[in-house]
């Protein structure tokens, strides 16, 4: 031991612990993208987080055509409507496998200006020339070629080119995403077993060793109504790398139930009743554009926690829309009093109502209800209050794994969960919670094996769904009549 003379000081780890933060409601979201629009074309089943819509965009491109590339419906609602950050995006569509060719497409040439309106199409497959016989001509000395904000190809003849000024058509071959080779096994994915590649929904498990951030909602709007989808949806939200949880936000499929009575029953033939799981019908328009519900939920549930401080204790239910109406698949228009859209509700079904304060999201019932009546599970904003306080739980103490066994480290989880429980209480997060170790539920042959358990007992609110106002005439009023 080093000789000591003097006056010393040493530290010891605080024994508080401040809980680590985690985003409640992080969409990741899995769908088709048109890639070649994109920076590059490598986002190909691999997440991508992005903070602004600028950033999704670059990463992944943007088409109007929604049906054809269903993350940009999500871009658009979640960056441009709702404001809100971050997302993280899943893109299935392969340019090197769902794509198809166009072969000596002839198109005209007007004052040195071509246009291919064809698209999807892939530059670096572009091949021009003056006409299908002709040797190709070179990019940046004959021609340049870009793409306009509607995603068309602009050919563009160079002065001093082999594109001689009376030209009137080029011959163009290139190859072109196909958005129609995309499946649903696709967004399902899995692994390869001799490369172990994950692709589609295997992915979830990549989010949080590569951004630290951990899924608050699994989405795929366009996709999820497909029952597949849906049951590998909710599957990967009760189990994201074999920790955290999440809830899956699908959607009924709108053509196949197309009146708000049909919705019930597809619900139930198809399987949508986990508790970690959110069934959303019908489809709601803004102009011209028609979004998915669930992609809207996503907006709304990511709104109202950035609103509470990223607690998700508040339902997302009776907050504002970005929507000017409800339609079905068949866009044909959707009318829901109060008594049909709780009829919905009561079958755990979200929905959309224009009733007091324009179009509001209505309804706290996960997909479970009414077959599953435990609050926990059945009420929105409990079951993610649940999911955010465990995650929380884990990120937090998963640095005390591995420590001896003793009472310093019982004390430290302890008062620090206590303290942090109490501060959500305090602030209406929570109606009370605490932590306990309990000798019965820690056995000596659990101790003995290195295993420890700790008690959290945790009491969110539940909306306030259903308020009643009793009007009574009080006849003793009448005496006023008779007052000095």
């Amino acid at each position: 031991m080093t000789y000591q003379h003097g006056a010393s000081v040493n530290e010891v780890p605080t024994s508080v612990l401040p809980p680590v933060k985690t985003s409640a409601g992080l969409p990741v979201v899995f769908g088709t993208a048109p890639i070649n629009l994109a920076e590059t074309q490598d986002n190909v089943n691999k997440p991508v987080l992005v903070y602004t819509y600028q950033e999704a965009v670059k990463a992944l491109g943007y088409s109007d055509d929604w049906e054809s590339f269903t993350l940009c419906e999500f871009m658009k609602s979640h960056f441009r409507l709702f404001k809100i950050a971050p997302v993280v995006f899943v893109n299935v569509l392969d340019p090197e496998t769902d794509k198809n060719t166009v072969t000596d497409s002839v198109i005209p040439l007007t004052n040195k200006v071509a246009k291919i309106t064809q698209q999807g199409v892939l530059l670096n497959t572009l091949v021009v020339k003056l006409d299908s016989a002709g040797q190709p001509l070179t990019k940046g000395t004959d021609y340049t070629a870009s793409f306009d904000d509607s995603g068309n190809v602009i050919i563009t003849a160079l002065t001093g080119g082999a594109i001689p000024g009376g030209q009137a058509n080029l011959t163009v071959t290139y190859d072109h995403l196909d958005p129609s080779d995309v499946t649903s096994a696709d967004i399902i994915g899995g692994v390869d077993g001799t490369t172990g590649k994950a692709t589609g929904l295997e992915l979830i498990n990549q989010v949080f060793p590569l951004f630290r951030l951990v899924p608050g909602q699994i989405l795929a709007p366009g996709w999820s109504h497909n029952p597949a989808v849906a049951a590998v949806m909710k599957a990967k939200a009760g189990n994201i790398n074999g920790l955290f949880k999440a809830i899956a936000v699908t959607d009924a499929d709108s053509s196949a139930a197309d009146l708000y009575t049909d919705v019930p029953s597809w619900k139930n033939t198809n399987n949508y009743t986990d508790s970690l799981q959110v069934v959303c019908w019908p489809k709601v328009p803004l102009g011209e554009e028609i979004y998915h519900l669930s992609t809207q939920f996503a907006g709304v549930t990511c709104k109202t926690d950035a609103e509470n401080d990223d607690i998700p204790f508040v339902s997302p239910s009776n907050k504002s829309l970005q929507a000017t109406g409800a339609v079905n698949g068949a866009e044909e228009e959707v009318s829901l009093g109060p008594d049909q859209a709780n009829y919905l509700n009561g079958e755990g079904i979200v929905t959309a109502l224009n009733h007091i304060g324009g179009w509001k999201l209505w309804g706290n019932r996960t997909a479970a209800y009414p077959g599953n009546t435990d609050v926990k599970d059945s009420f929105i904003p409990v079951r993610r209050m649940f999911n955010w306080i465990g995650n929380t739980i884990i990120l937090t103490y998963w640095q005390y794994v591995d420590n001896p066994t003793n009472k310093r480290l019982i004390d430290t989880v302890v008062d620090s969960l206590n303290i942090w429980l109490n501060g959500l209480t305090a602030r209406g997060a929570l109606l009370g919670g605490r932590v306990e170790f309990r000798q019965e539920e820690n056995p000596v042959s659990e101790l003995l094996n290195g295993k420890v358990r700790f008690h959290v007992y945790l009491t969110p609110p539940v909306p306030a769904e259903d308020m009643e106002f009793t009007l009574e005439f009080d006849v003793n009023y009448l005496s006023t009549l008779f007052a000095a």
